[in-house]
């Protein structure tokens, strides 16, 4: 049930939001040199690792380090990097992800692949046992404001209590959210490597 529902509003999500996110597209293209996707090494199901799509918020000759540990993190976005991250419209291209089964609509959101500590946590309490989410009961909780500890909390609270009427209740509550732009996070709360240095990273 749960994956076919992620199908089904995945494909209805592209459809509906197709134009929106050629647009956005474009106007990353049009405003800073480099691609238009930024695809992140994430952790998925079971700690395999997933490239989860994003629109490119940051210039491509960004530092490799997470952007809360740049120096004057404001001045590597794009132009258009603050609007994307604060109306979450860099996250639209996960929709590919939810299609072919790395991710879920709901579910605890994918760490980034060098985030041992909150992996080893989930490890631990058998959430990587579950798919990663779009969006998920932590997301609602306090999002990037959570210290690790209090998130992987709140994913053993949705693996010990999901559903497919909680995951319902995830989404809404999403997307009130989204709509109060609450708990949305700042420059210095997402980590986005360049492609030139994230190949570099694999490749050490």
């Amino acid at each position: 049930m749960k994956r076919f529902f992620d199908i089904v509003v995945s494909v209805m999500a592209v459809l509906v939001f197709s134009v929106p996110m050629l647009i956005v597209a474009l106007l990353v293209k049009l405003t800073s040199k480099g691609p238009a996707l930024y695809w992140s090494d994430r952790v998925g199901y079971d700690n395999q690792i997933i490239r989860m799509p994003k629109f490119r918020t940051m210039r491509i000759e960004t530092p490799q380090v997470a952007t809360h540990l740049l120096t004057q993190s404001k001045g590597w976005l794009t132009p258009i990097g603050p609007f994307l991250r604060k109306t979450s419209l860099d996250e639209l291209p996960q929709l590919w992800s939810i299609f072919v089964g790395d991710m879920s609509l709901v579910g605890p959101r994918p760490a980034l692949f060098n985030q041992d500590d909150l992996i080893s946590l989930r490890t631990v309490h058998g959430v990587h046992r579950l798919v990663p989410g779009l969006t998920g009961w932590a997301q609602i909780n306090g999002r990037d404001e959570l210290a690790i500890l209090d998130k992987v909390e709140f994913d053993v609270y949705y693996l010990e209590h999901q559903s497919f009427l909680f995951d319902l209740r995830i989404l809404f509550a999403t997307f009130v959210k989204v709509l109060r732009r609450d708990g949305i996070r700042q420059v210095g709360d997402h980590a986005e490597l360049t492609p030139h240095a994230a190949e570099s990273k694999r490749a050490a």
